[in-house]
Order: C-alpha cells, then sequence, then structure tokens
C-alpha cells in the first residue's frame, strides 16, 4: 500500500544529531513527510536503532568539503523545512545558519533543537535530559520521598523538545502554505518541560500542591493512584481516582464498603499499608485476573519484552510492523501504512525529484 500521510509532499532536511531531532523527524516521517537525513561519513546511529530513523532517505556527505555545504544548501533552496541539533552557532559557522539558508529559500522553515535554546544564559552550555528536568521543577516533583526519579529521557528529549519542535514545524509549514514567510523554531526542552508543568506549577500556585515528593493526588502520594508490590516480584499499577473506580478496588481488595475515606489525606497511611498488604498476598498475574473488567483502573507493570507483545499493543500497531515494530502515533483513518527502513540516496537522486 502507498503511504500517503496527512503531510505527503512536505519536504524536510534533517542534520544528522542525537536526542530531539531524529525523533522529531520520525514523527514527521511518520505524517507523511519526506525526510533526507544528511549524515556524515562513517554514522551508525540508524544501524543501532533503526525503527526511530524510519522513513527517512540518508544521504552521506562530509561537512569538511566546501561541496557539501553548497549541496545542502541546494537542497534547503528546494525543502519546506530543515532541522538541526547542533550546538547554538555551529551551522552558521558551517554556512548553513538560518540566515543564509531563508536568503536562499524565504519560504524555509529552519527548526532547532537544544536543550537550553538559541539565546538565554544557558544558550551554548553543555546539558542532558535530566539537568532540564532538574531546572523546571519536573525532577524534584517526580520520585519518593527519599530522592527523585529519572523518568527515562521521555521528558525532555522526546516531549520537552521533540514534540514541540515537530508542532512547531507543522504549524509554520502550514503558515507558509497559507502565503507566510518561513520562521526560526526555537525549540528548547526546557521551554517544552516548562509547558508541560503548567498543570503542576498552577496548582502549586493556587495552593493546591504540596512542594515536595509523595505528598499529592498524582505524585504516588495517594494509595490509589501508585504502584505495589506482589507476591513473586511483579508489580501493578493503581490509578483508581474516581470515586467509582475507588470502590471497585476496594472491594477487588476484599475490603468492605466504606472502609476507607478517599480523600481523607490523615487516613491514607493506614490506607496505603493495608492496600500494600493485600497487594503482597498475590502474584501481579493473579491480581491482573481479578480486576479484569478493568473498572478498578489496576494493570500490570509490563517489561519491555512484555509491552511489546501485549494484545492491546499489537492491536493498535500496523501488522507489517512486526510484533516488535515501534508503534505510530498519532493514529489516522483510513491509515498511512508503515514506514519504510532508511534508505542511502544521492542528491543527484533528490535534486532531480525537488527540482522536477
Amino acid at each position: 500500500m502507498e503511504r500517503r500521510g496527512p503531510l505527503a509532499g512536505v519536504r524536510i532536511v534533517e542534520i544528522d544529531a542525537i536526542g530531539a531531532v531524529p525523533f522529531a523527524t520520525m514523527l514527521l516521517a511518520d505524517l507523511g513527510c519526506e525526510v533526507v537525513r544528511v549524515v556524515q561519513p562513517g554514522s551508525t546511529t540508524s544501524a543501532i536503532v533503526p525503527a526511530l530513523y524510519r522513513g527517512r532517505q540518508d544521504l552521506v556527505l562530509d561537512f569538511r568539503e566546501p561541496a557539501a555545504i553548497a549541496e545542502v544548501l541546494e537542497l534547503a533552496t528546494h525543502a519546506d523545512g530543515l532541522i538541526e541539533g547542533m550546538p547554538p552557532g555551529s551551522m552558521e559557522a558551517l554556512g548553513l545558519g538560518p540566515d543564509r539558508c531563508r536568503a536562499r529559500n524565504p519560504r524555509l522553515v529552519y527548526g532547532r533543537a537544544s536543550m537550553w535554546g538559541q539565546t538565554g544564559p544557558l544558550a551554548g552550555q553543555s546539558g542532558a535530559d535530566i539537568n532540564v528536568l532538574a531546572m523546571t521543577g519536573a525532577l524534584h516533583a517526580i520520585g519518593t520521598t527519599d530522592a527523585p526519579a529519572v523518568p527515562l529521557n521521555l521528558l525532555g528529549d522526546h516531549a520537552g523538545c521533540a514534540l514541540f519542535l515537530a508542532l512547531g514545524m507543522v504549524a509554520a509549514i502550514l503558515g507558509t502554505q497559507l502565503g507566510e514567510e518561513g520562521r526560526v523554531v526555537d525549540a528548547a526542552a526546557i521551554d517544552g518541560v516548562g509547558t508541560l508543568m503548567a498543570l503542576t506549577q498552577s496548582l502549586f500556585a493556587s495552593g493546591r500542591w504540596a512542594d515536595r515528593r509523595e505528598a499529592n493526588l498524582i505524585d504516588g502520594g495517594a494509595p490509589f493512584y501508585r504502584a505495589y508490590a506482589c507476591a513473586e516480584g511483579g508489580h501493578v499499577a493503581v490509578g483508581a481516582i474516581e470515586p467509582a473506580q475507588f470502590e471497585a478496588l476496594c472491594a477487588g481488595l476484599g475490603f468492605a464498603p466504606g472502609a476507607f475515606a478517599q480523600f481523607d489525606r490523615t487516613g491514607w497511611p493506614e490506607m496505603a499499608a493495608r492496600f500494600a498488604e493485600r497487594f503482597a498476598a498475590r502474584s501481579r498475574d493473579e491480581w491482573v485476573r481479578s480486576f479484569a473488567n478493568g473498572n478498578a483502573c489496576v494493570t500490570p507493570v509490563l517489561s519491555l519484552a512484555e509491552a511489546a507483545r501485549h494484545p492491546h499493543a499489537l492491536a493498535r500497531r500496523p501488522v507489517a510492523a512486526g510484533p516488535t515494530g515501534a508503534a505510530t502515533a498519532p493514529q489516522f483513518r483510513p491509515g498511512t501504512g508503515v514506514a519504510p527502513p532508511a534508505r542511502e540516496v544521492s542528491v543527484r537522486e533528490i535534486l532531480a525529484r525537488w527540482t522536477d
């Protein structure tokens, strides 16, 4: 089946980088964009995590050669967007900065991914996902009372930077199709994570969020919104916030109706201890079967291998992706097909198609 995503016909040049850039361009490729990924000789990143680089056309160019810079400029002249994630000033030093590229193509949308942004006191400094979480209050709010927890690189690189970068690119490209000039999209993880923290910060500002871990409704403080250890080493996740869900949870654990006042925080320590005792008496899978109707919002904490093969995940994943293939989101009806693996192309092949 031919892949025709909603962004079919949109042309993106990706300057190879780690972090947010490959995730953002994966999303754009899944949406139908034609993505040409410019890689340096000897790059092996796409072979290590091929699912992240699906849907690309790889173009090997050596930036030490002036001819390679000229070829990227020519691609940018015929592209709708260019995405890069190099340290601030690096693209300008190469002669590929937004001013030069957009002088040749005023409609070009130039996307820049970084931890700290292109301006501000921290711009240009090194930083990783965890540093951004630390500087936005997110890391302080996640974890146990003893220490913060590190939520992989989901919040900084992927949610805080890549998703906002992809959204910014789509919005700005739509603007050019409505007659506007192109823009520079400055996607900084610190801005994105700060935006993701809007609800928490608002609750804190209004006095409805305690500024410490495991003290709030959805940070593990509530006994009905946390994970519990089961017999044989497994865990279940409980998200029974709604009163009806809480009643189903208590009934499933064998407690009489009205045994606990759900939102009385003074009773939370005892409630948590009694819940923990009940969950520890049976295995994870036994509890999953007991709560199979879903009314109590109790689910197993799956391993990576289990999650990839769960029936619901398989039902939502394109068949052609196989049992371990990466899912695509959002999904469209009718579908867009499965993004093909990355393949290597030449500048001549790309320009012949883009200038036809």
